[in-house]
Parts: C-alpha cells; sequence; structure tokens
C-alpha cells in the first residue's frame, strides 16, 4: 500500500512543484527510515499477526531510538538501555563520547535493528527475502553483519548497537508474549465449536455472545500466506498480559476465568449480548452489518460526494449504546459527519468527489483490510507517517513548534512514539477480545437467522433471539418467493438484501457478485472465501483502536490535526485495485482533510466490510484516542530526559492523584493534590491539537498540593498533565 500511495504522492509533486522536486522527495532517508522501511517490507511477507507485529514495531523503534539516545548527554532519556522495564534489568555502564557522533549514532542504530530483524523474522514464511533485505542493506551501509561483539566497553558504536539489539532480544523472550512458545496461547479454549461458512447457517453455536472459529477449505491470511490446518485459532487472547509501554496499573483490570487471569487496560465494559438487558441492542448492531452489505453493488445507480466537504468530522462520538442509533445512518451508512467546508490551508472549498456509493464501500473495506501483501493496521500507520514525513509542506517539528530537526532525531522521535501507541493499543484491545470473547457478525447473523423474526409474534417464525424484520432489507421469504425453494422448504426463512457472495463470483478479476436478495443463512462479508474473517474476537474493533491512537499521535507529534497542505489522498484505478471481485467501476480517490477523519473512515470500512459491528467500534475509537494521546505524553518524558533508572512494571501506581473540580468555571482554580509530601511538582496543559497552554516546571508544593488559576484559559476540553518524582499523569479537563 505504501508504495502505491507513495506514486500518486510523487505523481501529484511533479504536477504541482515540478520535475525538479522529485529528487526532494526521493532522496536518501535517514538510517532510522532505511531501517523502519526494511522492517515494513518484512512483516509484508510475515504472517499477519497484527499483534506480534505492533511489538515488532515498537521493539524495533526502541532499538533506533535508544541508539540515538545514548549519545544524548542525558538530554533524552533512554527507554530499555540502563533502565528497569517490568521485571526486565538492562545494565547499563556508558560509552565514551565519540569523535563523529552522527557516525557513531548510525552505527549502532544499524547494528541494534540489524540484530533484532533478523533474530524476529529468521521463522517467518518470508525470511529468505526479508534476512537477504536486512544482509544487503547493511552492506549497502557499509557494515561487516559478521562483527557480533557486545562488548562496547572499547567505545565501540558497532559492539552498543549489538549489545541493544540483544537486550531487546532477551527482553522479548520474558515481556508475556510468549514469543519462544511462538506466540501460542497457553489456556485460552474457545466455547463454540466452528462455524462452517461454506454450510447454510449456523446450527452448531452454543453461545451467541461468544466468538466461535471458522473451518474453511483453506484459510490464506491477509498478507497472503496459507495457514495449515483450516480452522485458525483465537489469534493473542493473552495478550493483556505483555509489557507495554505506557499504559498503567491505573488502566488496568484483571479478571479470572477458568482459574487463569486475562488483563484489561481501559476496560469498555461488556458488549450487548443476545438475551440480556441490551438485548435489541445485540440486534440493531448485528442487523446494521446485514444492512450495509446492500451498498456494495456499483451499478444501483446510488452517488454520493466522497470529498472532506460531505465525509469527515464526525465528533464528537456517542457515549451510550443508544446512542448509537443517531451516529450510524442503518439504511443509507455513514455516520453523522458534517464534513468540512474550507481547506484551511488554501482557503479554497474542497472540490466535491461524486462517485459510486458501491465504489465507494468496497474500495473502503479492501483499502483498510490492508491485504494481501499487508504490513497490518499498526503498519499501515507508519506508511502514513513516513508519507507525511515526506510531504513537500511539512516541516519536521515537535508539536509544530520550535527549531527544525534533522531527519533522524524526528524520525526516532516519531517511530517511538507511534510504535509506543500501536504497541499499548495491541495489548489494550486485544486483553479486551481475549476477555469478552465476542462474536463475529457473519456468527451473529446467521444464528440469529436460524431462530427466525423477532419483530412480530403474530408473523411466522418469532424467536425473541431472532434478527429484527427491516422493509426491503431483511424480511421473511413468503410462499411464491424466488428464494421460495422447489417444494417451498425456504418459506418462513429470513432473506436479506445484501452482497450476494462468492456463489456469484467465478472469476473475481472480472466478475462482481453485486447485491440481490439471499438467504440469511448463507451471508457472507465481503472479504475472501479463504478468510472470512480475521481469527480473534471482534470487540473491539482493533483497527478502530489502532486508527484513532495514531490520528492523535500525528496530530499532538505535528500540532496540526490536518495532513499538510489540508489533504491526504489515495487513488484506486478503475478496475485495478480491488482483489476480492471486479472494480471499482470508475477512479476513486479517497481522501482525509484531517488524521481523525482517516480514522473514522477505516472504522466505518470494518463495518462494510462486514467484519465489525458499531458495538465494537465506538468504544474502539474512545479507547484509542485516550491511549494515543498518553503515549505522546510518555514518549515525551523520555525526549525531555525526564524518565528515571527504574521503572515499575506497569509505570507507577497513581490513583491517588486528585484534579478538582472538573469541569471548572473560567476565573477559577484547579486544585492538584498528589496525595504525598513532594518538593516540587511540575505541570503542563494542552489543548486537543497538543498547544501548551500553561506549562510550569519545578513548582514548589505545600504537602503535595497546588492550585492553578483558569483566569485565562478559554472555554474548552484540554488535558493537564502532572508530573513529579512518583507521579507522570493527564487528566482530561473541561473548563466552562
Amino acid at each position: 500500500m505504501y508504495f502505491l500511495i507513495r506514486r500518486v504522492f510523487i505523481l501529484i509533486v511533479l504536477f504541482v512543484f515540478g520535475a525538479s522536486s522529485v529528487n526532494d522527495v526521493i532522496a536518501q532517508h535517514s538510517v532510522a527510515r532505511q531501517w523502519n522501511e526494511a522492517l515494513l517490507s518484512a512483516i509484508r511477507v510475515d504472517f499477519a499477526r497484527p499483534t506480534v507485529h505492533a511489538r515488532n514495531l515498537f521493539h524495533t523503534s526502541v532499538a533506533l531510538y535508544d541508539s540515538w539516545a545514548v549519545y544524548s548527554g542525558g538530554q533524552a532519556s533512554t527507554f530499555l538501555l540502563g533502565k528497569t522495564v517490568g521485571d526486565f534489568n538492562c545494565e547499563f555502564k556508558g560509552i565514551q563520547s565519540p569523535s563523529d557522533l552522527k557516525s557513531a549514532r548510525e552505527t549502532t542504530i544499524s547494528y541494534a535493528a540489524y540484530r533484532l530483524l533478523s533474530h524476529r523474522f529468521k521463522n517467518s514464511p518470508g525470511a529468505s527475502a526479508s534476512l537477504d533485505s536486512f544482509d544487503a542493506l547493511m552492506a549497502e551501509l557499509g557494515y561487516d553483519i559478521n562483527f557480533t561483539s557486545t562488548d562496547y566497553s572499547t567505545g565501540s558504536s558497532a559492539a552498543l548497537g549489538n549489545y541493544i539489539g540483544q537486550s531487546l532480544i532477551d527482553f522479548g523472550f520474558q515481556d508475556g508474549s510468549n514469543e519462544e512458545g511462538g506466540y501460542e496461547n497457553t489456556y485460552y479454549q474457545p466455547v463454540n465449536s466452528p462455524l462452517l461458512p461454506a454450510l447454510p447457517g449456523n446450527p452448531d453455536i452454543v453461545d451467541p455472545n461468544r466468538w466461535q472459529p471458522l473451518t474453511l477449505d483453506i484459510f490464506i491470511d491477509q498478507s497472503g500466506n496459507v495457514i495449515p490446518g483450516a480452522t485458525p485459532e483465537f489469534l493473542g487472547p493473552e495478550w493483556g498480559k505483555v509489557q507495554p509501554f505506557a499504559l498503567t496499573k491505573e488502566n488496568l483490570t484483571i479478571y479470572e476465568r477458568g482459574g487463569n487471569d486475562y488483563w484489561v487496560y481501559h476496560d469498555p465494559g461488556a458488549p450487548p449480548y443476545l438475551g440480556g438487558e441490551l438485548s435489541d441492542e445485540y440486534k440493531w448492531t448485528f442487523s446494521l452489518v446485514s444492512v450495509w452489505s446492500s451498498h456494495l453493488d456499483p451499478s444501483d445507480s446510488v452517488m454520493i460526494d466522497i470529498s472532506p466537504a460531505s465525509v469527515g468530522n464526525a465528533d464528537p462520538l456517542p457515549e451510550k449504546l443508544e446512542d448509537y442509533r443517531t451516529f450510524y445512518n442503518l439504511l443509507e451508512g455513514g455516520v453523522s459527519g458534517s464534513g468540512r467546508a474550507i481547506n484551511p490551508y488554501t482557503g479554497q472549498p474542497y472540490e466535491p468527489q461524486v462517485v459510486p456509493k458501491g465504489d465507494y464501500a468496497r474500495v473502503l473495506a479492501e483499502f483498510w483490510a490492508d491485504g494481501p501483501d499487508s504490513e497490518t493496521p499498526p503498519g499501515h500507520w507508519f506508511t502514513i507517517l513516513n508519507y507525511v514525513n515526506d510531504h513537500p509542506l511539512f516541516e519536521k517539528k515537535m508539536k509544530g513548534e520550535g527549531a527544525v530537526l534533522d531527519d533522524l532525531e524526528w524520525d526516532v522521535k516519531a517511530y517511538l512514539t507511534l510504535g509506543g501507541a500501536m504497541h499499548d493499543c495491541a495489548v489494550s484491545a486485544w486483553g479486551i477480545k481475549g476477555w469478552y470473547d465476542y462474536i463475529r457478525p457473519v456468527s451473529a447473523i446467521r444464528y440469529m437467522a436460524d431462530q427466525g423474526q423477532s419483530s412480530d409474534p403474530g408473523k411466522a417464525s418469532y424467536s425473541e433471539n431472532g434478527i429484527p424484520l427491516i422493509e426491503g432489507y431483511i424480511e421473511l421469504v413468503e410462499t411464491g418467493d424466488s428464494l421460495a425453494g422447489a417444494d417451498n422448504e425456504n418459506v418462513g426463512k429470513i432473506k436479506l438484501y445484501a452482497w450476494r457472495g462468492h456463489d456469484y463470483i467465478d472469476n473475481p478479476e472480472v466478475d462482481v457478485a453485486g447485491v440481490g436478495w439471499i438467504l440469511a443463512e448463507n451471508w457472507w462479508p465481503y472479504q475472501r472465501p479463504s478468510f472470512v474473517t480475521p481469527p480473534f474476537a471482534g470487540y473491539l474493533s482493533g483497527h478502530s483502536t489502532f486508527s484513532r491512537a495514531a490520528a492523535e499521535v500525528l496530530t499532538l507529534l505535528t500540532g496540526d490535526e490536518y495532513f499538510p497542505g489540508g489533504m491526504g489522498e489515495f487513488h484506486a484505478g478503475k478496475n485495478s485495485f480491488l482483489v476480492f471481485e471486479e472494480g471499482p467501476s470508475v477512479d476513486i480517490v479517497l481522501q482525509w482533510a484531517t488524521y481523525a477523519d482517516a480514522s473514522d473512515q477505516t472504522s466505518l470500512s470494518r463495518i462494510w466490510g462486514g467484519i465489525h459491528p458499531p458495538a465494537d467500534d465506538i468504544r474502539g475509537r474512545i479507547i484509542g484516542k485516550e491511549i494515543g494521546v498518553n503515549t505522546f505524553n510518555r514518549a515525551s518524558m523520555y525526549f525531555n530526559g525526564m524518565v528515571t533508572a527504574v521503572e515499575e512494571k506497569t509505570a507507577p501506581l497513581v490513583n491517588e492523584v486528585q484534579a478538582y473540580p472538573n469541569p471548572v468555571l473560567r476565573g477559577e482554580y484547579v486544585t492538584i493534590d498528589v496525595g504525598r509530601e513532594t518538593s516540587t511538582i511540575s505541570y503542563e496543559m494542552f489543548d486537543t491539537m497538543g498547544r501548551v497552554i500553561y506549562q510550569k516546571n519545578s513548582l514548589n508544593t505545600d504537602a503535595g498540593v497546588v492550585k492553578i488559576a483558569m483566569s485565562d484559559v478559554p472555554q474548552g476540553v484540554y488535558y493537564l498533565r502532572i508530573i513529579s518524582s512518583h507521579i507522570n499523569h493527564t487528566y482530561k479537563l473541561k473548563v466552562d
């Protein structure tokens, strides 16, 4: 995907800026960027494992960053080198100052990344190509791969790189991921027997609120790898135990089931359950997926404007399940975003782009699915970060302020921040997936349809656990219906107006399934028949969590919620982009004014793709937003040299901190009480764009209490970050 988006970007540069500017676009990148690109390429030919690759991206970012920060003279703190992180102590005795700082940093970075990546991808299905590419990059950079010493006491920057790489390898062996066991589950077991999607209905499910494995004739993951065994196991249900970056004990809830612990960070509470108090919301949220499946036909004559003038600007997000019904448009698709009238950089209105809705929905579903040839969702956002970094209008200023950073400093800091956020999203989202173990749409829709309809007790096939009827979209098969069967054997069953599925596709390169009435027992998501649905629970959406966190990180890093120039784009060519079937029928250009708009589009793509219902989506976005902000704040502490030598396993316990009142009136005071004696306290208050409103360092306190005047603060929502010797905590603060 990155190479496609990069090719389009270079064509834009040729057209707008002239040929002479292209050399600036494709000029030599920093050594950190080169290793990031090597990692992304290796991910694309590995198994599609979002959790594992979020961890790989983070740990590699640590290798790059620590190799840079160690030479900062204490101005920046390392993450692992010389620290205790969790139960792992990484001893470091220091290294003499190099005579050539740039060369020392680049050498240390390269050896650290090479040692770590060569280890992590040695058992990949694409190992041959990946390991060769790592060797080739080292040769291109002029380094000897046979130098393996870790004795940096001689002042060798290469040996220090090897030491950092080996330390990260050792750290990974005990971080809770079960890397040495091939990342396999140690105790999780599904409660439901597998669904066979090739057969009608869902007759063998035991609990319609719990995840159900799938048995396929052949399973091909989103990176195009054929997986041995036709019933893929749940990927990462115990991942909540993996050592995070910025998640804290305050965020953690530990549950127990079957004598085993499930660690859940940012617990969102239970999803709606069929048969429970929110049974109607369960029926609605999965029914919406079926209805949106009816939008996947480019020949239905429905045209929509997909430019930022009409799509995007969807905040605020609904907080309650009952509010989802007004946020999502059940029948027409999309959400209640107002769009953006003016590009703030050009001062001109965003130009409309009117296209078939069926093409737009299908392109979204495939573009944001990240496959095949996928770098997985966490890696996808690294490609977007690199796209932003290359934009000729972008200046590499931290938070959009101060001096322009050199390429290497910007890259190592940006990668650590985004990598930390993606890793924490994986820890949080998959911890939630493992504990709540929630069902996917293909299982839920087929199960409810097997029960019947739940709308009218006076009609045929009534069941409280049935699917609700929606005229024109979810109906009963009646006598004389084309679906009734030769002997009316299907009369009384549920039919859906939906994407017709793979029975209507002989050759995906030329065929389009289209939309029509099908028996609900045969409903398929808009996915390949060899994939159907990702092999892990639905609640909550990893895509929504990753994407919203990344959007927050990019906004805070750049100091701007907008893409450079007010627009990010991706071109999907007519009849050349789609993989599941032919299409799109016209050229489609996905456009995003802001990073949040791109994130929101990601979330909707999973509904149109039949992978997630709204119940999975919103809470993922909310948690991702919080993780993004907290990760940026935590990373900033490292950049400012504020992290001490010893870290607790999940960072300091901070639940004794109080900031009150909240909300606070303008002109009044916010009181911060850190709960114990401390000589000083620092704080900063910044807005949702990351712009610092107030900042005070080393403020003397009285018994750990300080008051902050809100006299000059405009009304709005802010973040109040509190730091002392034992505190690093951020409050969301509203000023009225």
